[in-house]
């Protein structure tokens, strides 16, 4: 399952918990692109109680969408990530490096107060 919430102005909160398929994806990507579409210099919020990997078909999807998933993420300034998985951790860590208009921060799952502390910082 995954939601996209739009908290605020410029925030968007992803929760994702378990594995997506194909159709989740795709109207998870399509709900991220309407809310995300007027933020500029957003935060980003994204808390993985649960990763599976997803189905082949959900990530050929992605792919398929990735050019306009680029443009869009350029509207985010900032990202947290809250999570267990060190290893995720790590990941969207090294994500942020590879995005250099986008500082991402990662935090264990229950470190939500200090996330959306950093956020606003």
């Amino acid at each position: 399952m995954i939601r996209i919430i739009k908290v605020a102005e410029d925030r968007i909160d992803i929760e994702l918990n378990g594995k997506l398929d194909k159709d989740e994806m795709k109207t998870a990507l399509d709900e991220l692109e309407d809310k995300a579409r007027d933020i500029r210099e957003g935060k980003m919020l994204y808390t993985v109680t649960e990763f599976h990997l997803p189905t082949l078909s959900a990530v050929i999807h992605e792919f398929s969408r990735l050019p306009a998933m680029f443009a869009l993420i350029k509207n985010f300034s900032r990202g947290a990530v809250l999570t267990d998985k060190l290893w995720l951790q790590k990941a969207a860590e090294m994500e942020g490096m590879l995005l250099p208009w986008m500082k991402i921060k990662a935090f264990d799952l229950n470190e939500r107060e200090a996330a959306e502390a950093w956020l606003d910082s």
